[in-house]
């Protein structure tokens, strides 16, 4: 007991001689919020002389057992359960971090996507704590912060491709730049994350369904059922999960409550995944090399929550073997909604001087490559 507490006040000193080092050479010290879905966090980043980030403090608080009995998010509980813990987990990251409030130089917080009534309890705080404090304020893309997420523990220049997979996003994209970015295929109907949930809640294997997609698909037969592969041979680097949903949920009536049947479906779904993001990948990297040119090992870089899942990991990993590209994953604490990531993208922001009125809407909808066609939707063709 004595020990730990030695260790943190060393390392809160460690913190506080750093702030203050930070200060004297004009260092930005940036707060983050982050609500857009069922997570409540804030983080506080500076910068190291090299640049690179400096995490002072990172909390999360998850809202799983909030949704669990429901299978999945309910906006409105989630909303709550924002506005009862922000003040709350803010100052926790403070105390954490050693900073006080008035040495930070910016407060950036989610503003979009995600659930409006979940973005509005962050947006609205983090606007009147700048108000207050007379600081700037920073509107933060939260898939610009899922895209920024490896450079909280990797060093990584431009231009990198993306695959971003989370619960309501899935898409390829070109990062030429902060706040450049060119989409070369999404999903045209469900995200992948919301695939893995969904199936879960199907087999009735419980909430949050894709860590227990990957728990259980280790106990069952991956070539077991065969499931389709929807789009696999067309629309270039586009994906599409509703088909094979549909496909789980027929199997999962027909086999009732034999377990071992429900662990192999987990098992087949998760291969079929798996066998899908191999062949879109592909597509997407010669797409991503025929539009740089470069010739020379390229970051391919996996984010969003999904990149938790280790076979998605181990199997994007021997795609990039094969096409000499360089697999690049955020912390597993990184993958998933987070502060630290909007604190990041924050600095890189305020760097820059790009800062934001504090009437900045929430947005339920924010494309990273606003010039991408909208591909959700019957009657779509490629």
């Amino acid at each position: 007991y004595f020990s730990f507490n030695c260790f943190i006040l060393h390392t809160y000193i460690e913190n506080v001689l750093l702030i203050k080092t930070n200060l004297m050479n004009k260092k930005p010290i940036i707060l983050g919020i982050e609500s857009s879905c069922d997570e409540t966090a804030a983080s506080i980043i500076t910068e190291n002389e090299q640049g690179m980030p400096t995490i002072l403090s990172s909390i999360v608080s998850s809202q799983v057992d909030v949704h669990k009995e429901f299978g999945g998010v309910v906006p409105e509980l989630a909303a709550r359960s924002h506005m009862e813990k922000i003040d709350l987990i803010t100052k926790k990251a403070l105390d954490e971090s050693g900073v006080k409030m008035e040495d930070l130089d910016a407060i950036a917080t989610t503003a979009g996507p995600g659930l409006i009534v979940c973005l509005s309890v962050g947006l609205s705080f983090g606007k009147a704590m700048a108000s207050s404090l007379k600081k700037p304020f920073i509107a933060v893309n939260h898939l610009e912060g899922h895209a920024l997420s490896p450079k909280l523990n990797s060093e990584l220049n431009y231009p990198y491709l993306l695959l971003l997979i989370s619960g309501g996003h899935s898409q390829f994209l070109s990062v030429e730049g902060l706040g450049k970015y060119k989409r070369l295929g999404t999903t045209i109907d469900d995200a992948i994350g919301e695939a893995f949930d969904k199936t879960a809640k199907m087999l009735g294997l419980g909430y949050p369904g894709g860590p227990n997609i990957e728990k259980f698909s280790k106990l069952g037969d991956k070539n077991f059922f065969k499931l389709p592969e929807p789009i696999i041979n067309r629309a270039g680097c586009n994906l599409s999960f509703a088909g094979l949903k549909t496909a789980v949920l027929r199997e999962s009536k027909n086999i009732k409550e034999d377990l071992q049947l429900k662990y192999n479906l987990a098992a087949s779904f998760q291969n079929t995944i798996n066998k899908i993001l191999l062949k879109k990948t592909k597509e997407a990297m010669m797409q991503f090399r025929n539009k740089t040119s470069l010739k020379e090992e390229i970051p391919f870089i996996v984010a969003g929550g999904v990149a938790a899942n280790q076979s998605i990991r181990e199997n994007l990993t021997e795609v990039c073997m094969e096409t000499n590209f360089i697999p690049l994953f955020p912390s597993l604490k990184f993958c998933g909604d987070n502060a630290a990531m909007i604190a990041w993208a924050g600095i890189k922001r305020y760097k820059k001087k790009l800062t934001n009125k504090l009437d900045f809407v929430a947005k339920s909808r924010w494309p990273l490559d606003p010039s991408a066609r909208y591909l959700k939707g019957p009657g779509l063709k490629f």
